[in-house]
């Protein structure tokens, strides 16, 4: 009996010292976000994106991050002399990977609603996008009472199912998908009869099946935001400028031209509920 403790004993003292001495080795690969200094002295600055919605942000045909929010990220890393790493994630873990530190900042097509902002930091708005139901042309869907029986596809945590959500409510069966792409593909397969999507839903589906599919109704213009954790004025300060710079000095009209075929919106000075500066 004695031998036994004594053994379960040691084998407990070897667990624990093997333990203490793994823990630093992982810890750094679990976070690596830091301050906006920190990133500066690294060289980097590690930003989230969105890793399958053109043309907001997407890995190209390279393998290579792109779009509209990859033009931008590539101009703040500029902007503050450092150079890009992309993180692309799904919309679901876009706030998870910012506030476990496993990116610096947003810029992941992060609309701008005051239930985030519960969250995370948003910075002043850089895009505008129009959140519409699609769905095939010869179906009627004119409002959220019409959505009663349908299935409707919606990409999980976006602001198409927080505004499907709130507007159908259980009258709909809202199925929800990791990204764009599984939504849009939802939709073609069949898997669903309509979806919320953003402005861009209309030139992919047509794309994939040119003159099925149409907007049905309008659900809410968002703005788009870069998203920073709480407190961290360094950073919210910094992208703040930053966009201020690129609006002023027509860079961000030329990104927009680039992806969006749209002229730059108009921004508004405030949202209710969403501040743009950090305390």
């Amino acid at each position: 009996m004695k031998t036994t403790q004594k053994s379960m004993a040691r084998r407990t003292v070897l667990a624990l010292i093997t333990a203490a001495a793994v823990a630093p080795l992982m810890a750094p690969a679990a976070a690596f976000a830091g301050t906006l200094e920190q990133a500066k002295a690294k060289g980097k600055v590690v930003i989230g994106i969105q890793g399958d919605n053109a043309p907001w942000g997407f890995v190209n045909s390279s393998g290579i991050q792109d779009g509209l929010d990859a033009d931008i990220g590539k101009a703040y890393a500029d902007y503050i002399g450092v150079k890009a790493e992309f993180v692309p994630l799904a919309v679901a873990n876009r706030i998870p990977a910012l506030m476990t530190g496993k990116v610096d900042i947003l810029f992941a097509t992060m609309g701008m609603t005051a239930d985030r902002a519960k969250t995370i930091q948003f910075s002043k708005p850089y895009a505008g996008n129009v959140l519409s139901v699609y769905g095939p042309k010869d179906k009627k869907i004119a409002s959220y009472d019409d959505l009663r029986g349908v299935s409707v596809g919606v990409p999980k945590s976006s602001a198409m199912d927080t505004a499907i959500t709130a507007g159908a409510g259980s009258k709909a069966s809202i199925l929800r998908f990791d990204d764009d792409a599984a939504n849009i593909q939802a939709l073609i397969s069949g898997q669903v009869e309509v979806v919320g999507g953003n402005q861009f839903y209309g030139d992919r589906l047509n794309a994939a099946s040119a003159g099925k599919y149409e907007a049905k109704f309008d659900l809410v213009t968002l703005y788009n935001g870069a998203g920073t954790r709480p407190g961290e004025k360094d950073w919210n300060e910094s992208i703040n400028s930053f966009i201020d710079k690129i609006k002023a000095n027509g860079e961000l009209a030329k990104i927009y031209a680039k992806w969006m075929k749209r002229d730059v919106p108009s921004f508004p000075d405030s949202l209710p509920d969403i501040p743009f500066a950090a305390k």
